[in-house]
């Protein structure tokens, strides 16, 4: 289970003379925000250096300002690394296993028979739904994305599909199936930190996440349908073609998967599955495939460079390896580094108390939350901390309310985890950017379960549907008038 070293400062921990005003905690805010979008837009950075500037925005602000030492300061940069160290790890290990499953010959077996299964027209649907299957069996869209979904966005490019639809349909699928499993790790996190049973959590996250999935699969056969690409003529023959040509597609080649799979069924966690699931992609290489063992070594760590005669062929199954993952862990460990920094400085603490003092009913308590969730995954990089800050400073105020702490675990999950993976430099999203090979703000008009999910939340917090009193019976008419609820039955 997913859990914090440390407690997010809350408005009260903050002493009033270097508690930040409103204004104060504003500043850094706005210059994150402008650095990050200026640096994009206007001079075509990458998001390295806006963040470092970013990082000495809020720095000097803190230490000049509100008065933070700096090993106070330092101390919020250790424990947001902390926090995010799982992240990196699988960083690191998923960027090896993607280069040892592409030189085992698992993922272009994968490609191989994909491309005889599924047509153009229901690749969309068909992606999202095993995705939440797998994502729902191994409690990961994290590993689901970073397994299963390479595979998915090459065989997408085989179909001649576009690559964002493919990408958003897969994070559709992975992130519903992670929401509704419970051996997800931000779900039994969003459990824990609002004190919620995990199996009443699950159910009252099943009818919002069903409906947004339902929705769309929907829009996604639509798009099969009507915005599919086409597949030149020969050119799946041409791809099986150099694939069985440049590899062998023994049965064996799925071993790594179903090691990996098989631990994560197991209830193995995340990490140590993929790095058994990463040595028996090296072990698979030179077992199947005739490759020595410091050439696969060597692969594991310097990525695949294919050679099948098919230019094609060649993207597909080209690969990083270790040296890739850098690009990627440089922002994530930057965005955590900023992150630990506007925690610590009691940034984080004063946005969301004066979020909370602008909440009056249920529909505003509801919005409040997801705008909560959705701003820590922008300011503090971590879909961790957008289930960790508003589910400990809004728990309160959903016990003034008379709601049942549900309420809330459902609230922080359906707006805070699954819109990570729409931030371009939320671990979420730069993750997912990386190891499907398209850019968060491209894949971002097709992930729809990132945009469903909030959006069905707020219906219910507006109408009342689904939301669960914590009064007794008798009193739920007085509970409808004061708080604008109705008592929902079990999930």
């Amino acid at each position: 289970m997913a859990s914090l070293s440390f407690e997010p400062l809350s408005y009260d921990d903050l002493s009033p003379d270097r508690r930040p005003t409103l204004f104060q905690a504003l500043v850094p805010v706005i210059g994150m925000l402008a650095f990050l979008s200026g640096g994009a837009v206007a001079l075509g950075l990458d998001p390295h250096l806006p963040l470092l500037w970013a990082i000495v925005l809020t720095g000097l602000v803190g230490r000049y300002w509100i008065g933070v030492p700096w090993e106070t300061q330092y101390a919020g940069i250790v424990d947001a690394l902390r926090m995010g160290m799982q992240a990196i790890l699988i960083l690191f290990v998923i960027y090896v296993l993607i280069a040892t499953w592409m030189s085992a010959g698992t993922i272009p077996a994968l490609i191989y028979y994909g491309l005889d299964v599924l047509s153009p027209s229901v690749f969309l649907p068909a992606t999202a739904l095993l995705g939440m299957v797998v994502a729902f069996a191994v409690g990961s869209s994290w590993t689901t994305a970073g397994t299963i979904g390479v595979a998915f966005m090459g065989i997408a490019r085989g179909l001649g599909i576009p690559l964002p639809m493919a990408a958003g349909a897969l994070l559709t699928g992975a992130y519903a199936g992670d929401k509704l499993s419970p051996l997800s790790d931000t779900t039994n996190l969003a459990a824990a930190v609002t004190n919620t049973d995990l199996m009443t959590h699950v159910r009252t996250m099943r009818v919002g996440t069903t409906l947004s999935l339902g929705i769309s699969l929907l829009a996604y056969a639509y798009l099969g349908l009507t915005a599919r690409g086409t597949i030149p003529a020969g050119q799946v023959e041409t791809i099986q073609t150099a694939i069985a040509g440049s590899y062998s597609l023994h049965p064996v080649v799925f071993a790594p998967l179903v090691v990996a799979f098989g631990l994560a069924l197991a209830g193995v966690p995340a990490l140590p599955s993929l790095v058994a699931g990463m040595f028996s992609g090296v072990g698979t290489t030179i077992l199947v495939q005739g490759v020595s063992f410091t050439a696969a070594w060597e692969i594991a760590q310097s990525g695949t460079d294919p050679a099948t005669g098919v230019e094609l062929v060649n993207e597909l199954l080209t690969s990083g390896g270790l040296m890739e993952s850098t690009w990627t862990i440089t922002i994530v460990v930057a965005a955590l580094a900023l992150g630990g920094l506007l925690e610590r400085t009691g940034v984080l603490a004063v946005l969301a108390h004066h979020l909370g003092r602008l909440i009056e009913s249920v529909a505003g308590l509801t919005t409040g939350t997801a705008v909560s969730a959705v701003a820590m995954n922008a300011l503090a990089a971590e879909q961790y901390m957008s289930i960790v800050v508003p589910g400990m400073t809004l728990r309160g105020l959903y016990d003034d309310f008379d709601l049942e702490s549900r309420n809330l675990s459902r609230a922080v999950e359906a707006s805070g985890t699954v819109t990570s993976a729409l931030i371009p430099w939320n671990a979420g999203g730069v993750y997912m950017a990386g190891v499907l090979g398209v850019p968060t703000l491209e894949y971002a008009p097709y992930y729809f379960l990132g945009f469903l999910s909030p959006a069905i939340l707020l219906v219910m917090g507006a109408t009342g549907w689904r939301m669960h009193s914590s009064r007794p019976p008798e009193s739920d008419a007085g509970t409808e008038r004061a708080t604008g609820a109705t008592v929902g039955d079990d999930d």
